[in-house]
């Protein structure tokens, strides 16, 4: 037998080395009171006599007030500064990285871990800001995805919108806290002291009203409870100190609301300005439900109409998503998904996707990434409420669910939801819901199928059961 020869290792000098693929780049460490800038040391131009001698000619430190920043913009274009990257520190990037756009020049937002990640990285700022153009010279950042810029006014709106719903929500925790503290048990015969009996209730009560009786009267007919139930829970101790807490409580809850008012309105108005795509079609029926009840932080407009003119599809027609849902979606990601090459990449970008780590061959995990993406997040809420669905998406979370546990069966989900919002996105076409029971008749199909070729790789011959009475 011949000896096997030796493989041949390349040399040093054979390896293929890093080309320049953005000649006039430029880094940006992004800071709350200073912003370190590093270009290309060929297009810098000579530095002021005032430069400091610590610091090399191509890079200089610039304030973070409106001046500063014009001023950056413009040494930028003294140098000829075609892209331009950048971190993602907290919001102090955001005016900056409006102003470079809004310059003509191509910005980059990446996140911190993708030049962490990379070995040889400098600590300090001046540093920083270097290696940063180094590696984006190379090619070897990626941005982070940033929806058009008239997206990112509705997406603005609707994150105000839902900023205004989760401070009124904490007011209505201050009115409980009242009520408790003067043993009033409103909330136990109210399922939301914030509807129409409780505020009624309360309202009375700031207006002086101390019969428990009279209180009990003002019970909505739609209420559960009987009017004796509740006026025997409105038996308390009305402190001054307790009533007055209460009554700010209710103000301020009153205040955002009117506010959450106008930002429908604003809302409303700006979804208005968006180009018409849906070429006057009428909206697709949405199979199988019913008109859907509308709830009190619903938006007082046809939201699901406004998204249909703005982006020529209807979310809704998938199972789960109602308009709010569609609305978050929509103001996240817009309806142009061409930045994702692939459904793997969007489903990635939500967070959906498992990261595997492999060791010796081995999985040793499957988590996915951790993030706040708001569109992720909607998304798995909408497969949490899958659990009782009567749809397909019901069945896939019950079988999931009954083989890796509620956690993993949301993601899983999730997953296959954002799968088909992104195919509806993409090519326009009407989705057609699948039924229960092909689903159900499909997926038994399969099994049975696998049984028989693990029964015929054991020597056995899978054969179906004789129909009783035959």
């Amino acid at each position: 037998m011949a000896a096997r020869s030796p493989k041949k290792r390349r040399s040093p000098t054979a390896r293929q080395r890093l080309c320049v693929m953005h000649p006039h780049a430029a880094g940006i460490d992004v800071h709350a009171e200073v912003h370190w800038v590093a270009v290309p040391p060929g297009d810098a131009p000579p530095p002021s006599p005032d430069h400091p001698s610590n610091l090399p000619a191509h890079v200089r430190s610039f304030g973070s007030c409106t001046a500063d920043l014009i001023a950056l913009a413009d040494w930028l274009a003294v140098c000829g500064i075609r892209t331009v990257v950048m971190e993602s520190t907290g919001i102090y990037w955001i005016p900056l990285f409006e102003l470079l756009e809004s310059r003509g020049l191509e910005v980059l937002l990446v996140e911190p871990r993708q030049a962490r990640h990379a070995p040889g990285r400098p600590k300090s700022d001046v540093l920083d800001c270097q290696w940063l153009q180094r590696l984006h010279s190379y090619g070897l950042l990626s941005g982070s995805f940033r929806p058009a810029e008239q997206i990112v006014v509705l997406r603005s709106y609707l994150r105000q919108r839902q900023m205004l719903i989760r401070y009124a929500a904490q007011h209505v925790q201050h009115m409980q806290k009242a009520l408790e503290q003067m043993n009033v048990k409103l909330a136990e015969v109210v399922s939301d002291i914030s509807g129409l009996t409780g505020l009624a209730i309360i309202r009375a009560i700031l207006a002086g009203e101390r019969n428990p009786l009279e209180l009990a009267k003002l019970r909505n007919v739609n209420c559960k409870r009987a009017e004796a139930e509740i006026a025997r829970a409105l038996y308390g101790h009305w402190r001054a100190e307790h009533l007055f807490a209460l009554k700010q409580a209710v103000t301020l809850y009153d205040g955002y609301r009117e506010q959450l008012r106008l930002c429908d309105e604003q809302l409303q108005a700006y979804l208005a300005t968006f180009a018409d795509q849906s070429q006057g079609r009428p909206r697709p029926r949405r199979h199988g439900r019913g008109r859907r009840e509308r709830r009190r932080n619903d938006p007082a407009f046809d939201v699901a109409g406004a998204l249909y003119r703005m982006s020529g599809v209807d979310l809704t027609v998938l199972e789960g998503i109602d308009p709010n849902t569609a609305l978050v979606l929509l103001s996240e990601i817009g309806p142009d998904v061409s930045r994702f090459p692939t459904v793997k990449h969007f489903c990635s970008w939500l967070g959906l996707s498992p990261q595997h780590q492999l060791s010796a061959g081995k999985i040793r995990s499957r988590r996915v990434r951790r993030g706040a993406n708001r569109a992720g997040r909607a998304l798995r809420l909408v497969a949490q409420a899958c659990h009782h669905a009567r749809n397909v998406l019901g069945a896939f979370y019950r079988r999931i669910q009954a083989r890796a546990g509620a956690p993993k069966a949301i993601v899983a989900t999730a997953h296959k939801l954002a799968e088909r919002v992104y195919r509806l996105l993409k090519y326009g076409a009407d989705y057609v819901c699948q039924e229960l029971e092909v689903y159900e008749a499909a997926y038994r199909q399969r099994v049975v199928k696998g049984l028989a070729r693990k029964a015929a790789e054991m020597g056995y011959r899978l054969e179906p059961a004789i129909p009783a009475g035959t």
